[in-house]
């Protein structure tokens, strides 16, 4: 399945750096206000799984028919479905960061994702909200989504605890968990993931800030042993 997905979709270049960030959080934890906002300040694209999913669903095919049966009856689509869907909106976007929203969300997503793009991501960030507050969240919000009646949000939120509780184990023994607190204001969750990006700019600001004599090891010892005799012969 992964090559005829590789086969159909594409690749990305060969040598290319491509910076992904996974966000994950229950049903109405705020995952979408705060990837609007890294979008803008941070300059990240933002693919939200459940939008690509629910995109496919409005082309009325035998693969959104199906996507649409599922997501009512508040099960998970198949790995390789939402897998093919990601890289093919990434490839197309063109860009090189991104931000990918409500996915991995179970064990069979996370090893589909690395069989098929193999990507590792920078980070992980996790929005962790109480159930109550994305329940109360979720029947305000009243977007007209037609998968946000009170049984199906419930079913939502067991398929979400099951399911995506051994991805965020996973990622915390990795050390690649980042974990927010969502029950606060949406302003207040920002301030914390400002300064986890903030960290992954610095981070990647460090190397070019290193000279060529500070990443050879050879040259600091040319440097140092021809600093040696100069020293030398300033003395004579």
């Amino acid at each position: 399945m992964a090559d005829a997905i590789k086969n159909n979709v594409g690749s990305f270049p060969h040598g290319k750096k491509i910076t992904i960030v996974f966000v994950i959080g229950g049903p109405g934890s705020g995952k979408g206000t705060q990837c609007a906002r890294i979008v803008k300040q941070f300059g990240f694209t933002h693919l939200s799984a459940g939008d690509l999913l629910r995109e496919e669903v409005k082309t009325n095919t035998e693969q959104g028919t199906m996507i649409k049966n599922l997501m009512h009856e508040g099960k998970l689509v198949p790995s390789d479905v939402i897998v093919k869907l990601l890289l093919k909106a990434m490839l197309e976007s063109g860009h090189d960061k991104f931000l990918i929203d409500g996915f991995p969300r179970n064990e069979e997503n996370r090893q589909a994702y690395e069989s098929i793009i193999n990507i590792e991501p920078e980070f992980v960030l996790f929005i962790d909200c109480p159930k109550e507050e994305m329940e109360r969240r979720i029947l305000n919000r009243n977007q007209g989504r037609d998968d946000d009646n009170i049984d199906t949000i419930r079913r939502r939120f067991d398929v979400f605890q099951e399911s995506t509780l051994p991805v965020i184990q996973y990622y915390e023994k990795t050390g690649k968990l980042k974990r927010v607190d969502g029950a606060k204001s949406a302003d207040a969750v920002f301030e914390d993931v400002k300064a986890i990006f903030a960290s992954l700019n610095t981070q990647a600001k460090q190397p070019s800030s290193m000279s060529r004599a500070q990443t050879n090891p050879f040259k600091r010892f040319l440097d140092l042993f021809c600093g040696c005799f100069g020293t030398q012969d300033a003395r004579d």
